[in-house]
This record gives structure tokens, sequence and C-alpha cells, in this order.
């Protein structure tokens, strides 16, 4: 039986990690193309792990704001199956590069622009939701009001982010009810460094995870 709430790992530096998580059945993986992240990964990097996962996950890239023909370029590099968009990207960009047939995620944040109260301007495969503060747009381990995804999600697939971990994400989900949750620091040894035991950990978390009424239903980002 597929688990409920689909899991994404982000910030995925090492090969052996993926073909770990592709083995624990898990829906994605994310590749930060972001130069200044700790989990920053080249081309080749990029392209040795979306081989290795081979069509068992999808491979999001992520881009901070990047040109979408830059980034189309990547995505045919590298091997990439879907974008992740972690800047102030337009909504004309988020078009033109759904149009392409990637799966598309949007990033919103509720500390910064763009916020949450800009849902209507996009049109996106999914939205990624978390606090956006911190120096890096990401994987900063800050949690926040989770409950506050409950909004968007009645009208828009969504992820979930922003601090999860083994121990937290039970309660991140029953108070935000998303489609799926993206995890990157809360399963690392260090930045950029999974560790296999802590994904293993969040994996057995989310798959213990009871539905509520009709979330047996939640659409299905990562197919």
């Amino acid at each position: 039986m597929k688990r409920i709430i689909q899991i994404k790992v982000c910030g995925l530096t090492e090969v052996k990690t993926a073909a770990a998580c592709a083995a624990l059945k898990i829906e994605a993986v994310g590749l930060v193309f972001y130069p200044k992240s700790p989990r920053y990964v080249s081309d080749a990097q990029a392209k040795e792990i979306a081989a290795v996962v081979n069509g068992r996950a999808a491979v999001i890239g992520v881009f901070v704001d990047e040109p979408a023909d830059v980034i189309l370029k990547k995505a045919e590099r590298c091997g990439l199956t879907g974008v992740q968009l972690h800047g102030r990207e337009t909504p004309a960009e988020v078009t033109q590069l759904k149009n392409t047939g990637l799966t598309v995620i949007k990033a919103l944040f509720q500390k910064r622009e763009p916020s949450f109260k800009s849902t209507s301007r996009y049109g996106p495969s999914a939205f990624l939701l978390e606090c956006g503060r911190g120096r890096l747009p990401g994987g900063t381990a800050r949690t926040w009001d989770w409950a506050d995804a409950q909004a968007i999600v009645a009208n828009a697939p969504v992820i979930l982010a922003g601090g999860l971990s083994p121990e937290n994400v039970g309660q991140a989900v029953r108070l935000g009810r998303p489609h799926a949750v993206d995890v990157s620091s809360g399963v690392e040894a260090s930045p950029g460094k999974k560790d296999l035991a802590k994904i293993e950990a969040f994996v057995t978390a989310v798959a213990g995870i009871v539905p509520t009424d009709g979330d047996e239903k939640a659409r299905r980002i990562f197919q």
C-alpha cells in the first residue's frame, strides 16, 4: 500500500544516498543547484544521481532565480524530471517551465516574499511551503506554524517543508495536512551529508501517519 503522504528528500549529494532513497520507495529526491548552498551539486553529480535513481523516483532540481532557459538546459543535461523554484521567479516563468512537461514546484514563504498570499498568481504543479527565515533559501532547520498551510491545501497540491524531522513530521502533517513532505537538514549527519538511519526513521514515521477524513484521496504530486 502506498503511503498517504508522499516524501521528497532534498539536498542529496551522494549516489549511495540516492540509491537508498529509491530502495525505500521515496517518491522524490532533490538536487540543489544554488552555488551558495552546502548541498550544491555539479552537473556531473546530478547526472550520476539521476542515473542510479533510474525512474524509481522523481528527480527535482532546486533553483534560485535562474532564467527559465538556463533551467531547461540543466534539466535536459542532468536528467531532471522536475524543478523547484526557490526564489522570486515570475508566474510567466512557472508557466513556461510547466508547459515543457516538467513537474514545477514553486516555493512560498511564511516570513518573506513570495508569501503564502501569492498562491493565486501562480499555477505550478505544487507549492512548497516553508518559513523563509535564515540566510539561505532552504535547509535551515527552522520550524514554523505548520497549521498555516491548511488554507492553501484546500485549493492546491502542497509540499510541507521547514524543520521537519522523524520526531516531528507526524505533528507537522496533522497540523498542515499536506499532500507531501520535504526533508533535508532533519535527516543529515552534517550539511550535505545524509544519515541513512535518519532517512529510514523519517520514512517509518510518515508511513505511520493515520489519515484524517478525505486525506486518503489526496492528489499525488509525484506519480
